[in-house]
């Protein structure tokens, strides 16, 4: 009998050993490489330089059915694919070409399902897809990132819901500062979104998403030293509520996160494998997403606005009662006007309150008076429309008001990411482009690739932008907070922060004000953050009034491009400092901004050649005690590295015309 009992676990080990396969997948650069690996459960690790950064990690997807695609997986073919090549157009975003390179495998099994792996120079990214006929459902995704070791992760936990509460936590608003600590020490009943960072010691490990049409985005929690996925379940009963009647709260949910149709491709997992400059540099969000559906974007114009909210309306000198009116909105056209802003916003107020409706607009405000006073000036009207007012009826909504000659929508308050909200957000797009208008989506999670796809999407928030600091604690970190995010959530797309604040504040003098709202940092600061930030449709957040009184900083800002020819990361460090260069013809941009701590910086500009006329705006002597206090510098640069000081909280933005 023992010996039977031998025999036996011998020709299982024997016939388990012959069905487990593995296949290697090396980046173009042959630093990066995953092992695949199909058993009775299907994974991938990730190598740099042979070093492990990533254990290897289950994937799998489940059926409501009962199948489990991952899971004992029967191989019907592995196929490998030439190195891919290319150059990606892609005009409103941080060059007007992207390369696109990298090594493929497609693992096809029974059972109509596959997984893509792709390994590009810096990173690694996998989806599933499926040729499955009919009608099913998704009831779960095995997204899972185990690290060799304990490593230190910095999240964003959901800003919302009880620990432990999932569905209270999925109604989020994808706003919030990050936390630092060993991924064991994690909350593991709170979830994070996307992007965050693990740093695995020899490289930092990036992880985002793409591709989320038709599919909910994806949430880690800690579990050891794991990170595991979860998504948000389909909305079963939906109801009309939260901000000013204006979102569709989730009542009851039901026990999938995706119904599919048809053959379907899945959105992309995506590791992001560098040092922190190739982690700020990355534009594999935009590679891994669909080409874009609309063939003629010429007509898609980006550019800055000057924006009502944040500063109150609070403008001075002036005859008549600011507020929400055609008096005050016409002194912005003017304002805009005056230094070639492109766009002024009608933010929330316009139409009428609680009703959800945008055909109702306030007494106070002649729309298409606005529009034709602007037209003349040279400048456009964006409206903002809460989600519900916009959805509800979206066809009439945008041809009614594209006829009327407004550009575009802020769209507000979706702040969910399950499917249906998902699809909507294609939707909008679609419909928009159909109707030659722009989008900004507020209130919404990470763009995960859909700039590319539509084009007429020139922002998305999904950051913890400026506006907070109108009512944020000092306690609130504001100034490492602009540190972290461009190897963060810019990682996945642009960003609708905010900046440009003229009343500026050092970390002991900052408060928060609602109607005359400050920034923390330096002004140098808030110049830098125009040319770090990914941002095509850029915002002024300050009054008119305070612009005007600061002419220098002012012309300045309105003189940055919101699209650039090409855009070079020279340094940084995550929640430390960053510099970073854009090119708009032949004209440089250069921002640099630091963390609370003073610094010198050697800013590396040998790859310039020629003379150059130089604008430099940097940290006055003062800066440390009065925020505002700045020094202009215009000089002749000659190529070769510049050194300049940062106070605390400081920055320095400068221009170089050829």
């Amino acid at each position: 009998m023992k010996k039977t009992l031998l025999l036996l676990t011998a020709l299982c080990f024997i016939f388990g050993a012959q069905a487990q396969k593995t296949y290697e997948l090396s980046s173009p650069n042959g630093r990066l490489k995953t092992t695949i690996t199909v058993g009775d459960q299907l994974t991938y690790d990730i190598t740099l330089n042979g070093q492990q950064v990533l254990a290897p990690s289950a994937l799998s997807m489940k059926l409501t059915t009962g199948e489990e695609w991952g899971v004992k997986p029967r191989l019907a073919n592995a196929k490998r694919e030439k190195t891919m090549h290319r150059n990606i157009p892609s005009p409103f975003y941080r060059s007007t070409e992207i390369h696109d390179m990298f090594n493929a495998m497609t693992l096809n099994f029974k059972g109509n399902w596959s997984v893509e792996f792709r390994v590009f120079n810096d990173g690694v990214a996998y989806r599933f897809s499926t040729t499955r006929k009919g009608e099913y459902q998704i009831e779960s995704e095995g997204v899972n990132y185990a690290f060799p070791q304990d490593f230190t992760a910095t999240v964003p936990y959901v800003n919302a819901g009880k620990d432990g509460d999932w569905a209270s936590q999925f109604a989020n608003s994808f706003e919030n500062i990050y936390t630092e600590g060993k991924i064991s020490e994690l909350n593991q009943q709170h979830l994070a979104f996307l992007p965050l960072i693990v740093d695995a010691g020899v490289a930092k490990v990036c992880i985002s998403e793409a591709n989320l049409e038709n599919y909910p985005g994806l949430y880690l929690r800690s579990d050891g030293k794991k990170l595991v996925g979860m998504n948000a379940p389909y909305p079963k009963r939906m109801e009309q509520g939260g901000h000013n009647q204006l979102e569709m709260l989730v009542r009851e949910s039901e026990n999938f996160i995706a119904k599919m149709n048809g053959p379907a491709t899945f959105p992309w997992r995506i590791a992001i494998v560098s040092d922190d400059k190739g982690i700020a540099s990355s534009t594999l969000n935009y590679q891994l997403a669909e080409p874009s559906r609309i063939a003629d974007t010429s007509w898609i114009k980006p550019g800055k606005v000057a924006w009502d909210w944040w500063n109150d309306w609070n403008i001075s000198g002036v005859p008549f009662r600011a507020g929400i009116n055609n008096d005050t909105y016409k002194y912005y056209i003017d304002f805009a006007s005056k230094y070639g802003i492109e766009y002024v916003i009608l933010d929330e107020g316009w139409a009428v309150n609680l009703k959800a409706d945008l055909m109702q607009v306030v007494p106070e405000i002649n729309l298409q008076e606005l529009v034709d006073y602007g037209k003349a000036r040279g400048v456009g009207i964006v409206l903002w429309a809460g989600y519900y007012a916009f959805a509800r009826d979206m066809e009439n909504v945008v041809k009614y008001f594209a006829d009327m000659g407004v550009k575009g929508f802020k769209v507000d308050f979706m702040n969910r990411d399950d499917q249906i909200m998902t699809n909507f957000v294609y939707k909008a797009a679609d419909l928009c482009a159909k109707y030659h208008m722009f989008v900004d989506f507020h209130g919404m999670f990470k763009p995960a690739g859909l700039n590319r796809t539509y084009p007429n999407v020139l922002n998305c928030e999904g950051v913890n932008g400026l506006e907070q600091l109108k009512w944020s604690p000092n306690s609130h970190n504001m100034v490492k907070y602009d540190t972290q995010i461009p190897f963060l959530r810019q990682v996945a797309g642009p960003m609708d922060y905010t900046q440009g604040a003229m009343i500026n504040a050092t970390r002991r003098n900052y408060h928060p004000s609602n109607s005359e709202p400050m920034s923390q940092g330096t002004r140098s600061h808030q110049l830098a953050l125009y040319m770090i930030f990914d941002s095509p449709f850029n915002m002024l957040c300050d009054s008119p009034t305070n612009y005007m009184r600061e002419a220098e900083s002012t012309e300045f800002i309105a003189n940055v491009p919101t699209v650039w020819d090409e855009t070079r990361i020279l340094d940084g460090k995550v929640g430390e400092y960053i510099i970073t260069a854009r090119r708009n013809g032949d004209t440089w941009y250069i921002g640099g901004i630091t963390d609370w701590t003073p610094r010198d910086l050697e800013v590396d500009l040998s790859f310039l050649s020629g003379s150059y006329k130089a604008d430099l705006f940097k940290d006055g002597v003062n800066s440390d005690r009065k925020a505002s206090d700045y020094v202009r510098e215009q000089t002749t640069f000659n190529g070769g590295k510049m050194n300049i000081h940062l106070a605390p909280g400081g920055g320095f933005a400068l221009k170089l015309t050829k």
